[in-house]
């Protein structure tokens, strides 16, 4: 896998955990100190986020930081 595959997927992991707990962007982004237009970029993989970001997401989403990158 590469990195571009491995961003899209996690992105695509995190709308999906985000979406299953009815959460908004603009909800989750104000749980994670981000803006909605970056949640998106996230989302959609375009940016590559910090392993603090990745923990604010999974504590965020109460997941595991080993679950939220279980992508396999």
């Amino acid at each position: 896998m590469t990195e571009k595959q491995f961003l899209v997927k996690l992105g695509i992991r995190i709308k999906q955990l985000r979406t299953n707990q009815d959460l908004s962007q603009n909800a989750f982004g104000n749980e994670i100190d981000m803006e909605k237009s970056n949640v998106s970029r996230l989302e959609s993989g375009k940016v590559n986020p910090r392993v603090a970001t990745l923990f604010k997401v999974a504590k965020a989403l109460h997941i595991s930081l080993a679950n939220l990158l279980d992508l396999e």
